[in-house]
């Protein structure tokens, strides 16, 4: 049974930083790509970043581009996401995804593509 477990959320003013963790347990994600994915009330489930384990190559949407990034370290089976300049816009429940299959460009940003999922960590931005 493949476990992802999100860290890090918490309450933050605009403008501040926060590091989401997400720890990986029961199975080796040596050639799985990795994502964040974010919802607000309301509002679909979008992607936010993807990493794919081995290589390392990394995807970013747009929205968080410049402000976010995301790593990896293998050691630990954990993927991060350091989130700065935050925006009352970025308030969501953050989630932490793993795919089993490695994933294309053009795969990353789908939700449905990924095979496990976090419980989720709220991130909420004041103003």
């Amino acid at each position: 049974q493949v476990q992802l477990v999100e860290s890090g959320g918490g309450l933050v003013q605009a403008g501040g930083s926060l590091r989401l963790s997400c720890a990986a347990s029961g199975h080796t994600f040596s050639s799985y790509a990795m994502g964040w994915f974010r919802q607000a009330p309301g509002k679909e489930r979008d992607f936010v970043a993807a990493i794919t384990w081995s290589a390392g190559s990394t995807y970013h949407a747009n929205s968080v581009k410049g402000r976010f990034t995301i790593s990896r370290d293998n050691a630990k089976n954990t993927v991060y996401l350091q989130m700065n300049s935050l925006k009352p816009e970025d308030m969501a429940v953050y989630y932490c995804a793993a795919a089993k299959s490695p994933l294309t460009v053009g795969r990353v940003g789908r939700a449905y593509e990924y095979d496990y999922w976090g419980q989720g960590t709220q991130v909420t931005v004041s103003s």
